[in-house]
């Protein structure tokens, strides 16, 4: 998600940043391992070494050292671009919004098995809800109707596969949604 939601920021909203043209590549491409290739790698990882059961992770106790794992490596990310890097301020914020809600997701598994598939794609929407409040709908519209497609489509499999209940998908969506959307709206429009 993190690269999803960075692709939306850089390419279909470039007025959001001050990045320059040039560097949005590489910086996307830089997010994607960070936050994407690194930690699919370790879950890889923890399947051949038998830390986990399976990459589906069907019980909620089994989710706790993945998610945490690769929460560290989020947080690493967004330290290493806030000090290292110096990213312009709204791909900072999103990183470190995105990194704190995966700590709740991985808070809230101790207790209740949500959907971590929903809680990426909905924060996606939301970001993407907020984006257009802000700079016009015009940009956003096929990216809007995507997140809403592949929401549907997401939630739907995850049903479908019998890997979660409605409740467990509906909280996932209501995490991701009302996270970003706080988050986004607080940045974007508070100011």
């Amino acid at each position: 998600m993190p690269t999803l939601i960075c692709g939306v920021i850089l390419f279909f909203v470039p007025e959001a940043t001050s990045i320059p043209g040039s560097a949005k590549w590489s910086l996307l491409m830089l997010i994607s391992l960070t936050t994407l290739v690194i930690p699919l790698l370790s879950l890889l990882g923890m399947k051949m070494t038998d830390s986990i059961n399976s990459l589906h992770m069907p019980d909620k106790k089994e989710r706790i050292l993945p998610f945490s794992l690769i929460s560290v490596f989020y947080v690493m990310t967004a330290v290493f671009f806030y000090y290292r890097i110096r990213v312009d301020q709204l791909v900072l914020t999103t990183l470190i919004m995105i990194t704190a809600c995966l700590i709740v997701l991985t808070c809230v598994t101790y207790f209740w098995k949500i959907s971590s598939h929903l809680t990426g794609i909905a924060g996606l929407l939301a970001v993407i809800v907020v984006l257009s409040m802000k700079y016009g709908v015009q940009h956003l519209f096929y990216p809007f109707i995507f997140a809403v497609l592949v929401s549907g489509a997401v939630g739907t499999a995850r049903l479908a596969l019998n890997a979660h209940k409605p409740s467990e998908v509906y909280g996932g969506f209501m995490l991701g949604f009302s996270w970003s959307f706080c988050v986004y709206y607080y940045v974007l429009m508070g100011n």
